[in-house]
């Protein structure tokens, strides 16, 4: 394979922002959308955020626990990054509600509490937020399928359950997404005019602040006003110029026809590109961006056209995501002319991994995002990734004490 079949000009890149951008609109107008922007119902309390909170961020493969105490000048997490857990079982064919339920309970039984205490739980699928604070899920990702926790909610059955084997009870629960987490996580520093939220790991997705004017589906009766933050689940977005490899992907996903965005960015996906892009060729059964990257970053010991091709592919992920981040920036735009510096906290193995070869994947984004800005005619605004250590654990303490 001589010419790079997942090049994509600036031109492109462009068209795809737009498209982004209007699927955004859409999908604030109306229910259902494509990129679906789900209001979430938590108004972040930055500046009087006082107390400890119980931590649960559930991810696509980890779990981790962790009390977050916002009792000092900055936040505190014990033990330092959570007690972890490999949750991959969650992926077996038949898991249930309560041997998921089990699993989550037994890190945090173990942990001593001498006061009660609310929890917030960091969710990483797709869920409708509802007033106060509970979420509703909508459909699982990322290769989980716990059927009847379909349209349920997520937070009070999990604090039923907790509150049945716990002498020293839990408070309230709220679930936000991890995006959402990122976000609240941003507002730490308050020197920005805007915020955005972007996680590339196993799967990828955004999330910001919407004013609730400008989210016309919003109920009237909800009489949310000013600043909203939004799920974009933007993972289901269908960009334009993908190719016939990522049809193959998308065929052979079990999930046809959804998280396009996602199937061409995000590191679940990544090496089902290169295995579709060679079908004659054999390569192992769980090949992820991981093993994408090692081909990458060890051409000695693959061919060269493998090492050609994982550069193509992770390149292209990285200049959809720089897309995606023009488009909503230009939203954003859009509704305060006065936006000037806005802050990018990013999280996932993906966006923070390194091509000891070229240029590390967070480079690429940025590179060509200031370059897609720069023709978009907004070369003024200043974007900051802010890498912040735990933002997840932080921003979903912020809200369980909102």
């Amino acid at each position: 394979m001589e010419k790079n079949i997942f090049n994509l000009d600036n031109e492109q890149l462009k068209e795809i922002a737009r498209l982004f951008r209007e699927r955004v609109i859409e999908g604030l107008n109306k229910e259902n959308a494509e990129i679906q922007c789900l209001p979430t119902f938590i108004t972040p309390d930055v500046t009087g955020v006082n107390g400890k909170a119980l931590v649960l961020d559930l991810g696509g493969t980890n779990y981790r626990v962790a009390i977050v105490d916002f009792g000092h000048k900055t936040p505190s997490i014990l033990p330092e990054n959570g007690w972890k857990k490999d949750m991959s079982v969650m992926k077996s064919p038949g898991y249930s509600r309560e041997e998921l339920f089990k699993e989550l309970a037994d890190m945090i039984i173990e942990i001593k509490r001498e006061e009660e205490i609310p929890i917030g739980y960091c969710f990483s699928y797709p869920t409708e937020s509802v007033p106060g604070g509970d979420a509703q899920l909508l459909r699982w990702t990322k290769g989980v399928d716990i059927k009847e926790m379909v349209g349920q909610l997520v937070g009070k059955p999990l604090l039923d359950y907790l509150n049945e084997r716990s002498n020293i009870k839990f408070t309230g629960i709220k679930v936000l997404n991890d995006t959402i987490a990122s976000l609240f996580a941003g507002l730490t520093d308050s020197s920005y005019d805007a915020y955005i939220g972007l996680i590339v790991g196993t799967g990828t997705n955004m999330a910001t602040f919407i004013p609730a004017d400008k989210i016309k589906k919003l109920d009237p009766t909800c009489k949310v006003k000013g600043l909203v933050p939004v799920n974009l689940e933007s993972g289901n977005f269908l960009p334009p110029f993908l190719t016939a490899v990522d049809d193959t992907v998308d065929a052979t996903s079990g999930s046809v026809g959804k998280q396009r965005f996602e199937k061409a960015v995000s590191g679940m996906y990544l090496g089902d590109i290169l295995k579709a892009t060679f079908p004659l060729e054999e390569f192992e059964e769980k090949f992820d961006a991981r093993k994408l990257s090692a081909i990458m970053n060890y051409p000695d010991i693959n061919k060269d056209i493998y090492v050609d091709v994982a550069h193509w592919i992770y390149n292209r992920s990285a200049q959809l995501v720089a897309a995606s981040l023009a488009g909503l920036i230009m939203l954003l735009k859009s509704y305060n002319e006065n936006t000037r510096k806005i802050c990018l906290v990013a999280e996932g193995s993906l966006f923070w991994s390194e091509n000891r070869m070229d240029k590390d994947y967070n480079i690429l984004v940025m590179e060509k995002l200031r370059e897609l800005l720069d023709e978009f005619g907004l070369g003024e605004i200043d974007v900051h990734i802010n890498n912040l250590n735990n933002a997840n654990l932080i921003g979903t303490g912020i809200a369980a004490l909102s």
